[in-house]
């Protein structure tokens, strides 16, 4: 089924002729989803909204450059993130932390129950986490970016994103025991 394919080609081919009935269109189909990305990076509704208009602008004026390799809500998407990773920096909120290389362990982990977990605990708890193991998580969990991508992104070593992604699920387990502790307890 092409269809929808041809149809953001052909909005697309719009947009690249300054066609604002075109852009909107563009901007209606994928506003949600760009917003949902950033809002969960910068964790400000204004910051976010901001962010994303300003991100399909950017995306509008820079069309000649999108080749068609990768679907355009990919594109555009990297567009929207890197813009909001840029953000976070300049609010002095992003901490880059350098951290150590930390062998593999093949210690059998502890199971966690999540019977009583649903998504929205998940997101309150990933919310809960320090920025950048927030951040790492939502691109690697959240937005689906792979290790490699997320080295692209965030310009980290291999060896840093591994073992932030490992921290960070560390760290977003215990808070998920504790929450489920409590929601045993109620």
């Amino acid at each position: 089924m092409k269809t929808p394919n041809l149809h953001i080609n052909q909005l697309i081919n719009r947009c690249k002729k300054n066609d604002a009935n075109a852009q909107m269109e563009i901007y209606k189909l994928y506003y949600k989803a760009m917003y949902n990305s950033s809002y969960r990076i910068l964790k400000d509704e204004f910051e976010a909204e901001d962010l994303m208009q300003e991100a399909f602008l950017t995306a509008f004026t820079k069309l000649d450059s999108f080749k068609g390799e990768v679907a355009f809500g990919a594109w555009l998407k990297r567009i929207v993130i890197n813009k909001s990773l840029t953000q976070l920096k300049k609010n002095n909120r992003y901490q880059e932390v350098k951290l150590e290389v930390i062998p593999t362990e093949d210690k059998q982990e502890e199971s966690l129950n999540c019977n009583n977990l649903n998504v929205k605990h998940v997101l309150k708890a990933i919310a809960k986490l320090k920025d950048n193991y927030r951040v790492i998580l939502t691109l690697n969990l959240i937005e689906g970016y792979d290790n490699e991508e997320i080295m692209q992104i965030l310009n980290y070593s291999n060896e840093n994103v591994r073992t932030t992604i490992s921290r960070a699920k560390k760290k977003l387990k215990d808070i998920l025991k504790k929450d489920i502790n409590k929601i045993d307890v109620v």
